[in-house]
């Protein structure tokens, strides 16, 4: 059995090229008209992934997405919306999709987004690279088992947020620009780069402790951000 994949829209036209696409790569697809809908598909049978409409009756996308963090940290979420402007692309990254599409899009590269965020969920990569633990003064990630945890406590991160997170551990002390992280993380060659801005920004509020003056994901300016790794004593 392939993928299960919940596509939750209310545009009937949309959602069955979805499903036929998804379908021909050997995903299992079930579709939801709407946000309640959504929410309870998700709440019978937990999903691999879910494909989100930002604008629907009812329960908007934004706040499904709100309700699946909430409860289910770690289920990919992609959000569809017909929106162009950057702010509302930034406000679905912010409530914490892990990628977004915008209408019209592409089925086909909506299925190479789709099978690129469950690579990452699928399990450990192959080879040294892919296992491993990675520890920073408190903050520690078990990168086989996709657990990251600061003084002890787990921590709820996206797979975006987590993929983020090892690939600055693993490269402390370098800058890299967002186009760099976008390619490196995302495995995009071009995209909105606000994607990177967001997800470190949320990042920062899960593993800094003064995430406005962070000691581990810095700025730098004209640049991007560099990882500094901290001593025993919290320092770098």
């Amino acid at each position: 059995m392939g993928h299960r994949v919940l596509v939750v829209d209310d545009d009937p036209t949309v959602s069955d090229v979805v499903r036929r696409y998804l379908e021909q790569d050997g995903c299992e697809v079930r579709l939801a008209a709407d946000g309640a809908a959504g929410l309870a598909a998700i709440a019978a049978r937990r999903p691999d992934l879910v494909v989100l409409d930002l604008m629907m009756p009812g329960i908007n996308g934004l706040e499904v997405c709100r309700r699946i963090r909430r409860q289910l940290p770690d289920l990919p979420v992609i959000m569809l919306t017909a929106l162009g402007e950057e702010a509302d692309r930034v406000l679905g990254l912010e409530v914490g999709a892990d990628d977004y599409m915008t209408k019209p899009f592409s089925p086909r590269e909506l299925v190479l987004r789709i099978r690129s965020v469950l690579r990452r969920t699928a399990g450990p990569a192959t080879g040294p690279a892919g296992l491993g633990r990675l520890v920073d003064a408190e903050l520690a990630v078990d990168v086989a088992r996709r657990v990251a945890e600061l003084d002890g406590v787990p921590l709820s991160l996206t797979v975006r947020e987590f993929d983020l997170l090892v690939f600055l551990m693993r490269h402390p002390g370098r800058a890299w620009s967002r186009a760099d992280l976008l390619d490196k993380v995302w495995g995009w060659q071009f995209g909105d780069q606000s994607t990177v801005t967001v997800h470190v920004r949320r990042l920062r509020e899960k593993i800094e402790k003064e995430p406005a003056e962070p000691r581990r994901i810095c700025t730098v300016w004209g640049v991007g951000y560099r990882y500094d790794a901290l001593d025993e004593g919290g320092r770098r």
